[in-house]
């Protein structure tokens, strides 16, 4: 897609660092929170001068540092901070065309399933609006020193042709988040806080539960929530009852 700017999240020691910059086609830039192993990169890689940020890429703005260019994003993420990375691609996605990333398997698990599963959740509905989304491969505690008490997986994003979706997208994610905040209750009652009436959701689809639902029943469902809301629920923000993402 004609993208030759590269960011590393978390590059540690550098492992997978050394084999980026043997593609010399790709500029190749690493942000790491940790000084030491920002120190190490320093004094290892020389040809990653002036491109090594110490920093925390949780608050970077990816349009500033890159000048907008189309990037891709790769890395060994924290398992702890895994998903908010990629509500930050989501918050970017304009921008990042493509990401490759290693997390915790459940966690790529629920990014990659479709409606029906029961780990199929926000992140999911998000991500394959915008992203093809592809578990690659598991990766085995063993081949890590020392070794996780959890399994890893690889899971790639690639942009897909949706520019815009074809709803209002603040509200779609608004949508998407209430319903998976009520996921044991059907959308009737999911959508309650939008100020819907009974007499508004007697479409069959409000006997189903969020976990049902495609990307593009989540788009229906958002126009017609548009449509048929009450005045000033614009602004609420959704509460979630259980753990997700």
């Amino acid at each position: 897609d004609g993208v030759t700017q590269v960011l590393e999240i978390g590059p540690g020691m550098g492992v997978l660092t050394g084999d980026l910059l043997q593609h010399p086609e790709y500029t190749t830039t690493v942000i790491e929170i940790d000084r030491e192993s920002v120190a190490y990169l320093e004094r290892n890689f020389p040809d990653l001068h002036g491109r090594i940020l110490s920093a925390d890429f949780l608050k970077q703005d990816l349009g500033q540092l890159f000048n907008n260019e189309p990037l891709s994003i790769i890395g060994n993420f924290p398992y702890n901070i895994s998903t908010q990375i990629f509500f930050k691609v989501l918050d970017h996605r304009q921008q990042v065309r493509e990401v490759v990333g290693m997390l915790q398997k459940e966690v790529a698990e629920r990014m990659a399933e479709g409606p029906g599963s029961k780990v199929y959740g926000i992140l999911s509905v998000l991500l394959q609006a915008y992203y093809t989304v592809e578990l690659l491969f598991l990766v085995p505690p063993h081949v890590f020193i020392p070794p996780p008490k959890v399994q890893s997986a690889v899971l790639r994003l690639r942009r897909n042709d949706t520019e815009k979706l074809d709803c209002d997208e603040k509200l779609f994610f608004k949508v998407v988040k209430q319903a998976f905040a009520t996921r044991r209750k059907t959308l009737r009652n999911a959508v309650k806080p939008f100020g819907m009436s009974a007499e508004v959701t007697t479409d069959p689809i409000f006997n189903k539960r969020a976990e049902q639902l495609g990307v593009a029943d989540f788009v229906w469902l958002t126009n017609y929530v548009e449509k048929h809301r009450a005045g000033g629920t614009a602004d609420f923000e959704p509460v979630v009852d259980e753990p997700q993402e």
